[in-house]
């Protein structure tokens, strides 16, 4: 379990699209692919994987995931939702993010929402979740190998890794389920608002 704090390192959970880093002018479809690729490259499981490609940003306007683009081109607007969908495809399915962002991309159509100060608040949020996620995992891996018993010692290296596999994949599990039913009450308010 000594390599959990390499493989944090390496992961890059810092990385985010900062406003800063979104020009002030718009971007041609290649201009936003290579600025993704270029800020999430280190968060990359296998160096041929693709941040994004024009077929998923081809999705994400047929969808309505995002506004309409004017002109071929991508507003800051347009890369501070492609931001958040990439970091919310992680765990939700594509009509989930739809339904969650709908509201907000009605909102931007109609100039009735400041985005940049919503997705600073974002970034906030996303910096102390790593914070909180570095302390958390120092605490799985403690509780991890007191699970592992002495009758064990031949194999707790292997069984240390496997048990702490499941561990996070079911903490992933949970706040997964807790987003889903977060969108499933967006989709009950909705439809409640349309019944009125």
């Amino acid at each position: 379990m000594e390599n959990i704090k390499h493989i944090i390192d390496s992961l890059g959970l810092e990385t985010n699209l900062t406003l800063d880093d979104i020009p002030n002018i718009d971007l041609y479809m290649d201009q936003v692919i290579q600025l993704f690729e270029n800020k999430f490259n280190m968060s990359k499981r296998n160096q041929e994987d693709k941040i994004i490609t024009k077929t998923m940003i081809n999705n994400y306007a047929k969808g309505k995931l995002i506004f309409p683009i004017q002109n071929k081109k991508y507003s800051k607007e347009h890369l501070i939702l492609m931001s958040l969908i990439y970091q919310l495809k992680g765990a939700l399915s594509i009509n989930d993010i739809k339904i969650t962002l709908s509201g907000m991309n009605k909102k931007i159509i109609n100039d009735e929402m400041d985005l940049a100060s919503f997705y600073t608040s974002y970034l906030h949020l996303a910096g102390q979740n790593v914070t909180d996620f570095k302390e958390d995992i120092e605490e799985r891996v403690r509780a991890v190998t007191e699970e592992i018993t002495e009758n064990n010692k031949e194999d707790a290296a292997y069984l240390e890794q496997v048990l702490m596999i499941s561990s996070l994949v079911h903490m992933s599990n949970l706040y997964r389920k807790i987003a889903e039913r977060l969108v499933d009450e967006m989709v009950v308010e909705k439809e409640g608002k349309r019944q009125k």
